[in-house]
């Protein structure tokens, strides 16, 4: 389990990056990490569901990343929908510096990496990915939700990755519950121990 202090603004370990390879879309890519993130030393297993599971997002428009750490799913996002704009956020400065930079060096100019409070509210997202940050807890990750998933467009959908014995069922129920009607709130897969969530903004 990674320690808390990646839930900081500004991580109390010093920034000691290095080397990482990983796949991502289907092919071996350089880029660069570092301590004091969320999974550091690769593609941890819910972000592997939701990559390996979810459908590609909207070709254009609007995406976004909640929780970006070193960048594995915003990255996959720019590489499948070139002509989209990707918002990678964290509240995690360092995941926000190394997003960036991993985006640069894999040539992604579609991808804008920042802290919550700097993108645009009027902004509204044809595809959300998230491995949500289920351990910073249920009220935190509640508002968490329900301050990005209205921003869904109407007709966008939202894919949540989130671990079955950390709650996944109950957070299904919960999303439906406070979305109200103008969401459909469904399961669409199972692996690995985790289930992967679909968000629809149906008006």
């Amino acid at each position: 389990m990674e320690p808390a202090h990646y839930f900081n603004a500004e991580p109390d370990v010093p920034d000691a990056r290095k080397p990482l390879d990983v796949v991502l879309d289907g092919r071996p890519v350089k880029l660069t990490t570092s301590s004091g993130i969320f999974s550091p030393d690769g593609i941890d297993k819910g972000t592997a569901v939701l990559l390996g599971e979810a459908p590609d997002p909207a070709g254009q428009g609007h995406l976004l990343d909640i929780g970006c750490g070193w960048g594995p799913i915003a990255l996959t996002m720019a590489l499948r929908s070139p002509e989209a704009t990707v918002h990678a956020v964290d509240v995690n400065t360092r995941s926000v510096a190394l997003t960036r930079d991993n985006a640069s060096a894999l040539g992604l100019s579609n991808v804008v990496a920042g802290l919550p409070g700097e993108v645009d509210p009027e902004l509204r997202f044809a595809t959300i990915w998230s491995n949500p940050p289920i351990r910073i807890g249920k009220q935190a990750l509640h508002e968490l939700l329900l301050t990005w998933l209205p921003r869904l467009a109407v007709g966008g959908d939202a894919w949540l990755v989130v671990q079955k014995n950390l709650g996944a069922d109950s957070l299904q129920r919960w999303l439906a519950e406070e979305l109200g009607d103008a969401f459909e709130v469904a399961r669409e897969a199972t692996s690995k121990g985790f289930r992967l969530l679909r968000v629809t903004r149906m008006r």
